[in-house]
């Protein structure tokens, strides 16, 4: 991989490697963009096949996250950190506190959070040794139900765009993941909002929800918890005759193959880089289908966490994410009028801001 002909299309500002001989930590940060203010992006953790896998995914999350960001109007850019190893071999304290020091040795370019096979209980590790991480206990906390709830918005904005009702009432949704955000998303489809405090309440029922996921111990208490809910295998979760293709797990889900099979309206959910290719997303408006941006999609937690940075409140993080529906209207206004992919608009909405505030930052004022 030529990896600076790669940054300088994409305009990645870093791409830095670490290693910790003690622990035996190996990973990979990057910052895609830092116009807005310092990148934020959580710390993945994965089997990567190889090194270069892991930098394709770092690459193109942390650029995912600069447009979650500016779409989410955070003065924030855009970062990710992958971590190569196995989730039950690799961890200690040891380990997360080694990041730690290699975060702060950043200087607050780059704050990190949770993510993939990372937990808040990690993150309490990676701070002891750095001040930029968020999503800590007794904070933000778990990312994951706000970012679950921050996509049931933009499904409750995409049901409103292709049905002209916003209401989940007899739609049926097929869920590919349910091991983080997918079984949060399933909970408030079914009517419990326990997890983000009842925030708000719906008085709708779905008419069906199916759900894949390769974990069988996620798929277990889904089962147990709610056995309407209906478990398929993996490969045919695509195929599904349902309303909204709600993908919740690894990126490039929709591609050149899975499109074909696809037989749902809407396809909305808390995945990274659901599109496999741009040219995906002018596949998915060729076919009618709607495509929720997944950078805006799942930007709750985003939100969420950034909100520890001015001081945490709740009702106010909430009311933020509550502003996914709006915005997603926006862009899909956007995408109509000027007849372009719904992905195309995601990404000129975000590229708009960005040059807008790197503009109006352009001349000195001392603060």
């Amino acid at each position: 991989m030529k990896k600076f002909d790669y940054m300088e299309e994409f305009k990645h500002e870093q791409l830095i490697y670490f290693y910790d001989k003690t622990t035996g930590l190996k990973g990979i940060t990057c910052i895609h963009d830092t116009s807005l203010g310092p990148a934020l992006g959580g710390t993945r953790l994965w089997e990567y096949e190889d090194e270069e896998e892991a930098v394709l995914d770092v690459l193109r999350l942390s650029k995912g996250m600069t447009y979650k960001a500016a779409c989410a109007g955070l003065n924030l850019g855009g970062g990710k950190t992958v971590l190569i190893g196995d989730s039950k071999k690799v961890k200690s304290e040891g380990y997360f506190r080694g990041l730690g020091r290699y975060v702060q040795s950043l200087n607050g370019r780059y704050i990190t959070a949770e993510d993939v096979n990372t937990s808040t209980t990690d993150m309490m590790y990676v701070a002891m040794e750095t001040d930029y991480v968020v999503g800590l206990p007794g904070k933000s906390g778990n990312p994951s139900p706000v970012t679950a709830w921050g996509a049931f918005m933009g499904i409750r904005a995409s049901l409103k765009e292709v049905f002209g009702s916003e209401s989940f009432q007899g739609k049926s949704f097929a869920v590919q993941g349910a091991g983080q955000t997918g079984y949060y998303l399933i909970k408030f489809l079914l009517g419990d909002y326990s997890d983000v405090n009842n925030w708000k309440k719906y008085n709708e029922k779905p008419k069906k929800i199916y759900f894949t996921e390769i974990n069988e111990a996620h798929i277990e208490r889904l089962k147990k918890e709610y056995p309407e809910v209906e478990f398929v295998k993996p490969e045919d979760i695509y195929g599904l005759d349902v309303d909204v293709f709600v993908p919740c797990a690894l990126g490039g889900v929709i591609n050149d193959t899975t499109i074909s099979k696809l037989k749902a309206k809407i396809v909305a959910g808390t995945a990274n880089n659901v599109l496999k290719e741009a040219k995906h997303g002018e596949l998915l408006k060729e076919k009618g289908i709607l495509y929720g941006p997944d950078y805006i999609m799942n930007a709750g937690g985003l939100i969420n966490v950034a909100h520890e940075l001015q001081g945490y409140n709740f009702e106010t993080a909430m009311s933020d994410v509550d502003k996914i529906y709006g915005r997603l209207l926006e862009i899909y206004a956007i995408a109509k009028a000027e007849n372009i992919s719904v992905s195309s608009a995601g990404d000129k909405f975000a590229e708009k801001r960005i040059e807008i505030m790197r503009n109006v930052r352009a001349n000195f004022i001392k603060r």
